[in-house]
């Protein structure tokens, strides 16, 4: 069974990976920079820029996915491409910042990791909008 990227970013998502992670892991055997090193390069980018609920670690994964996957374009296309990226998700839902779309749950900025549990996973539109930053990122590359 062949899964989407949006379906692989949730169940990255949902197997303790944080937003950023879950989107560009999604990705990882298309970008040609070793697995491990590529989870590190983007996890400070995880719940709107290390917590500090700025714009959705979603999206930046997004981002990066769309750069490293059109290696030849010229620097405009790039940020014309993410421009209708992030237009895509955000016509999906209504924002690019981590703390409106967490609007209503209880989520600090404080450096350490909310932990992840049942509750944790029902309350929270995390994996949906890391599946939704993925699929849109497929469309964007090359």
């Amino acid at each position: 069974m062949n899964l989407t990227k949006g379906e692989i970013a949730y169940r990255n998502f949902l197997s303790g990976m944080n937003c950023s992670e879950s989107v560009v892991m999604a990705f990882k055997d298309e970008i040609p920079v070793d697995e491990d090193v590529l989870k590190s390069m983007v996890t400070g980018l995880g719940a709107g820029l290390g917590r500090q609920r700025l714009v959705c670690g979603a999206v930046s994964g997004m981002t990066i996915v769309i750069s490293a996957l059109n290696p030849t374009l010229p620097k405009a296309e790039i940020y014309a491409l993410v421009q209708k990226a992030c237009a895509d998700f955000k016509a999906g839902t209504g924002s690019l910042i981590c703390g409106e779309l967490l609007s209503g749950i209880t989520a600090d900025s404080t450096p350490v990791p909310s932990e992840r549990s049942g509750e944790y996973y029902r309350k929270r539109p995390c994996p949906e909008l890391c599946r939704l930053a993925a699929d849109i990122a497929a469309k964007y590359v090359g």
